[in-house]
């Protein structure tokens, strides 16, 4: 019913796939502004504000899927070095928390199969698609530390890595190059494009004007005011 056979053996959404892929992702987004956390600057935790942060996780994963269409290196089979996605995909975490930075990374990953699906398997689709990028959420978990940018976006990109390693370890293991055992493949391969963008991305961030500006947009985002 949301999946087709084509006469060639692919996996395709039907129409209906399509619609419940946009369901799903509505309704993560929804979900990841209701879960985000605000806090007073005497450390108290406020009431949510969902309209504001529902606005700010859905620009975030906006901005984030039209940057990861800016390939500066696309490699042969998936992955690609992009604009910052990533960065974009962590902000809802640096925000708002965990809870808001994992659902707003999943509706990313949901946002990212409703634009290219591409499907082997349904395992393979949980595993590439959600949780590889509902793993960016991780950024919420320094969102109230010092530096807590920087130390949540390398853990997200870490985790997102975890999950990308594990699915061209299982489900992409037969174009392993030559001589390769399928698991020394995958984080070869996955670790080339995750974290080139990722290395060069942390250096950006701790230029002193782009940190004071990211963290202007967080309390942009966080205050009422």
């Amino acid at each position: 019913m949301f999946i087709s056979v084509s006469e060639d053996g692919a996996l395709n959404l039907t129409g209906a796939g399509y619609a419940l892929t946009v369901i799903i992702l509505l309704g993560l987004v929804l979900l990841a502004g209701l879960a985000a956390k605000n806090y007073g600057k005497n450390g108290e935790e406020r009431s949510p504000l969902s309209a504001r942060q529902i606005s700010f996780c859905g620009i975030s994963i906006a901005l984030a899927t039209v940057l990861s269409m800016i390939k500066l290196y696309e490699f042969p089979f998936g992955g690609s070095i992009t604009a910052f996605s990533m960065l974009f995909a962590c902000l809802p975490g640096y925000f708002y928390g965990l809870g808001a930075g994992i659902l707003s990374g999943a509706a990313y990953g949901v946002l990212q199969f409703l634009l290219g699906p591409y499907i082997l398997f349904p395992a393979q689709v949980i595993v590439d698609y959600l949780l590889a990028f509902a793993a960016l959420g991780l950024s919420g978990v320094f969102f109230r530390s010092k530096n807590g940018l920087v130390k949540g976006y390398l853990l997200a990109i870490v985790g997102r890595y975890v999950f990308a390693v594990i699915s061209g370890w299982i489900f992409f293991g037969e174009y392993a190059w030559e001589g390769w055992n399928p698991l020394p493949y995958s984080l070869a391969y996955n670790g080339a494009y995750i974290f080139a963008e990722g290395i060069v991305t942390a250096v950006i961030l701790l230029i002193p004007a782009v940190k004071n500006g990211l963290a202007s947009v967080k309390q942009m985002a966080v205050n009422a005011g």
